[in-house]
Parts: structure tokens; C-alpha cells; sequence
């Protein structure tokens, strides 16, 4: 990092002189990764052999299975972790912004080494459908951070995702239950999502009460109701309004038959393909169209954005209700795909890991899709450490997701910094 600082001359004259400062926060979660898995190598050792398998039964076309030497293969690969943590170090030590790809390559290689010490002894570890279940639980993180990202881009912070997945949750099955038309589930989902962000918008930009107090007092509202509701009516009436249809899986022709990628990707649900869908026309539309200058404008700099004539509550208000209808696909995800029925708080807290996201990524859409893609990988991770029986206990694998959480934000994602107006109130003058 560099910046201009004052400096007096001998002749008395003021000059900027150039000030660099290090960044090792890369290279210090790097190194302690790196420590505590070959640790985890050295204090558990495991023989054998790892079998990963590729191919998939619903695919055409078949592929072997690879088998690896476990324990040699697990150190060859923390070598090159290794590598990778020194030269982020060196980055670092030369005043160089860290590179992208080596915290990809990091997590990629990480992850295969941890899998290969999990497998060993003849375990077998199944690409596609370990891919598979973390891209199923990382859909609502996706549709959550996408709308972190447009509320914040736009200034407004957006802490009440976890009540628009609920609300959004709740709506879906009822209308679906109704109708037996999960489509209709879907909208009554993303009406649900912009209720909570009307809220949200008439409190936090138009009454100027505290974007993080009104998110979480609707989150607590929103879990009060739902709750309420699901006692009094959904549990009574479980056939009638509890009992939603879900979306059936679309296998896209030849591309559903791709070896590993196929079955995760092409193999889906109409909500999965709309997220394929939002994330790409959101990630143009926010640096490619008039309408992201703008959002992005009201966000960074508020009063210029209000001299060129945009209106800049109004402008966040209805980018804040677009956020809502996002996050409520979100929700209804867990009703009409995941699991066919509402439960009380069923969203379990993801409303703040896409939250997380929002905060990894840098308030951008494609970095906080990744995001969201990680924290469903570490999420599915302990399903698959319990099936091939691994000496760790389960209460760590529990943790797994959360101590990804605080490595992501605290550590991989570097020095980062919110939209400059973000969570401000603007009074125009």
C-alpha cells in the first residue's frame, strides 16, 4: 500500500514524499493454515490409499476413478502450500499488492490435501455429488449476497437478509400450498423479501433510524411472526398450507453429461438456473448500465449523485426493495427445493454468512458468489468427514463453516473497505 505524506525540504518548502506500508494479512492466514494442517498431518498420520471418484452414474459418459498415495501425496501438496504462503509473504515484504490467484490456488490445493488425508485407507471421496451438496446449500447464500451487494452498493446496509429469507421461506410455501404452482411460491417469496425491505427503506432512509438496529429488529420480528404463524396456522393445516409442490430437476442435454461438472451444474432446479442467470445479468448491469452508476453514485458520493439531479432516497429506496426480491428467492429455495415444508427459523443464521459474503467479496457480485460457493463447500465438508469415518470429532466439524467465516473476512480477504457512504443517512441540503 502507498500514499503521499508531507515532508519539509531543507529550504523550509513542503514536498510529498512517499509512504509504503505492509500488508501481511494474507500471509499470516496463510502461514497458520498452513501450520495447523501439517500438524493435523503429523499428530494423525493416515496410509493407504485415496480414491476420488470423477465420473457420475447420471452421466453418459463414464471416467475412472483416481487413486492416490495418501500420505505422500497429502505432503506434496502442503509443500506446495508452503510455496504459496512464502511467496504471499514475499508479496507482501516488497510492498506488493497481494495476487488473486494465490489464495484460489491456496483453497484448491488445501482442499485436496485435506480430502486425501480424509480418504485414506481406501475411502472415496465423490467429486460430483461433494460439488453438488455444497452448490445446493450455497443457493440462498448466492441470492443473499447479491442483494447485500446492491443495498450496500447503494448505501444502505442490509442486515435483515436473514428475515427476508424467512419471510421469503414462509410466503413460498403457503401461495405453493395453495396453488400447487411453485412458481406462484416463488413470487409470494419475493414479495415477501421486499416487505421486509420496505422496513428496512422506511426506516433506515426516510425516518434515518440505524440501518444495523432496524435490520436486526426486523430479523427478530420477522422470526417472531413467522413462528407465530407457523403455530397457528401451518401446524394445524399442514396438508392445506404447509405442503408446498418443489421444483423438479431440468437436465440441460449434452452439457448435464459433462464428467463432473455436468451432474453439479446442468443437472438442476429452475431456481439454481435463475442464479446462474441474476448473477451474471447483476454482475454487468452494476458496472455496464446506467442504472449501476447510479447505485453505485448514491453509494460513493451521494451529494454529487444529488447536484447531476438523482434522487438519492428514492434511488436507494427502490434498489433496497430490488435487494429484498433477491433475497426472497433466496428463501424460497428452502421451501420449494431443499426441504418441502416450512420449520421454525429454518434459515438457521445464513442470513448473516451471506451477510459475510457481501464483506469477502468486496461488495462485488462475482467475488461474493465465490464467496457464497466457498461457504457452501465448507458447509457440506462434515457430511462427507463423517461417511469416510475421520478421527476428528464432530463437534469441530460443526465448526467448520463458521471458522471459515472468520478466516475468509478476517484474513483472505485482505484489506477491504465498505462503499464510502454506506450505512450513512443523506439529508438533502
Amino acid at each position: 500500500m502507498t500514499a503521499l505524506a508531507p515532508r519539509t525540504a531543507g529550504d523550509g518548502t513542503i514536498q510529498l514524499a512517499t509512504v509504503r506500508t505492509r500488508n501481511f494479512k494474507l500471509a499470516i492466514s496463510l502461514a497458520i493454515a498452513t501450520v495447523l494442517l501439517g500438524l493435523l498431518f503429523l499428530v494423525a498420520p493416515r496410509s493407504g490409499v485415496s480414491i476420488f471418484q470423477i465420473g457420475s452414474s447420471s452421466t453418459a459418459l463414464k471416467v475412472a476413478d483416481i487413486q492416490v498415495p495418501s500420505g505422500s501425496t497429502a505432503w506434496i501438496t502442503w509443500a506446495l502450500l508452503l510455496v504459496l504462503t512464502v511467496l504471499a509473504a514475499l508479496d507482501a515484504w516488497t510492498y506488493r499488492k497481494a495476487r488473486l490467484w494465490v489464495p484460489i490456488v491456496y483453497a484448491l490445493l488445501a482442499v485436496f490435501a485435506f480430502l486425501t488425508w480424509a480418504a485414506a485407507g481406501g475411502g472415496v471421496v465423490p467429486v460430483s455429488g461433494l460439488l453438488a451438496g455444497a452448490l445446493s446449500l450455497s443457493v440462498p447464500l448466492v441470492f443473499g449476497a447479491l442483494g447485500g451487494v446492491i443495498g450496500e452498493r447503494g448505501g444502505v446496509v442490509n442486515v435483515a437478509i436473514e428475515g427476508q429469507f424467512l419471510l421469503g421461506a414462509f410466503s413460498a410455501a403457503v401461495l405453493a400450498s395453495i396453488t400447487h404452482n411453485p412458481f406462484v411460491g416463488l413470487i409470494g417469496a419475493m414479495v415477501g423479501g421486499v416487505l421486509v425491505s420496505f422496513l428496512l427503506g422506511a426506516f433506515g432512509i426516510k425516518y434515518l433510524v440505524d440501518q444495523v438496529i432496524v435490520g436486526v429488529v426486523l430479523n427478530v420480528l420477522v422470526t417472531g411472526l413467522t413462528g407465530f404463524l407457523y403455530g397457528v396456522l401451518l401446524a394445524p393445516n399442514e396438508a392445506l398450507l404447509n405442503s408446498p409442490p418443489t421444483f423438479p430437476r431440468w437436465k440441460i442435454p449434452l452439457l448435464g453429461d459433462i464428467p463432473v461438472i455436468g451432474p453439479v451444474f446442468f443437472n438442476q432446479t429452475f431456481i439454481v438456473y435463475l442464479m446462474y442467470v441474476t448473477v451474471a445479468v447483476v454482475a454487468w448491469a452494476l458496472y455496464r448500465t446506467r442504472w449501476g452508476l447510479r447505485l453505485r453514485s448514491v453509494g460513493e458520493h451521494p451529494q454529487a449523485a444529488d447536484t447531476v439531479g438523482i434522487r438519492v432516497n428514492t434511488t436507494r429506496f427502490w434498489n433496497v426493495s430490488l435487494a429484498g426480491a433477491i433475497a426472497g428467492i433466496g428463501g424460497a429455495y428452502f421451501t420449494l427445493v431443499s426441504v418441502p415444508h416450512f420449520t421454525k427459523e429454518m434459515t438457521a443464521g445464513l442470513g448473516f454468512i451471506a451477510l459475510a459474503c457481501v464483506i469477502f467479496g468486496r461488495w462485488d457480485p462475482i467475488r461474493a458468489t465465490l464467496a457464497a460457493l466457498l461457504f457452501g463447500f465448507a458447509t457440506n465438508l462434515p457430511n462427507l468427514l463423517t461417511v469416510l469415518k475421520t478421527p476428528i470429532p464432530s463437534e469441530f466439524m460443526l465448526m467448520v463453516p463458521y471458522v471459515v467465516t472468520i478466516l475468509a473476512v478476517a484474513g483472505f480477504a485482505g484489506r477491504i473497505q465498505a462503499p464510502a457512504a454506506d450505512g450513512k443517512h443523506y439529508i438533502k441540503g
